[in-house]
């Protein structure tokens, strides 16, 4: 199997539990290389395009919602890129069901997720479904800069200046 990319998120009721390291310990058991990582806010339009596939659900605003840090009063996620040998896969086994409930009690979501009152799906972390799927994610989150691997095709693109923040 050839190496593949897969955009992770530790979403924010993970941060807000303290569970980064935890998760980061377990997701090491891949023997994956993480090639980006970040802190970084999930803009209501960012969130809203990272789950274009769920957007006719009932749940789509609250799932929105969630991701952007609003339930829980914590306004970031750490974004991941995890590269190598069936990457998708072993990561994907390793955080378990989409419903925390369901989830093998050993997994990441089955360790650390849950279902609210309100029924929403707590789950701790995100890990791309395949690979066209990966490349759409990365490509929301990441600029190919903040990667150190090329993943995809890149290109020069002269820009109209912009004023950038600098450290003063």
């Amino acid at each position: 199997m050839a190496n593949q990319a897969t955009l992770i998120l530790i979403k924010p009721d993970g941060l807000k539990k303290s569970l980064t390291g935890n998760i980061l310990t377990r997701l090491s058991e891949t023997k994956l290389e993480i090639v980006a990582a970040k802190i970084a806010r999930a803009s209501k339009e960012l969130a809203e395009e990272h789950y274009q596939h769920l957007k006719d659900k009932p749940f789509f605003k609250e799932i929105v919602r969630y991701i952007c840090g609003e339930l829980h009063n914590r306004r970031k996620v750490m974004a991941l890129i995890y590269w190598g040998e069936d990457a998708i896969t072993k990561c994907r086994q390793l955080a378990g069901s989409t419903n925390p409930e369901e989830a093998d009690p050993t997994s990441i979501r089955g360790s650390y997720g849950r279902i609210t009152t309100s029924g929403v799906y707590e789950n701790v972390i995100h890990v791309s479904a395949n690979e066209a799927d990966a490349e759409r994610e990365i490509k929301l989150w990441f600029q190919p800069d903040e990667v150190i691997v090329n993943l995809y095709p890149t290109k020069e693109v002269a820009g109209k200046e912009r004023k950038i923040k600098t450290w003063a």
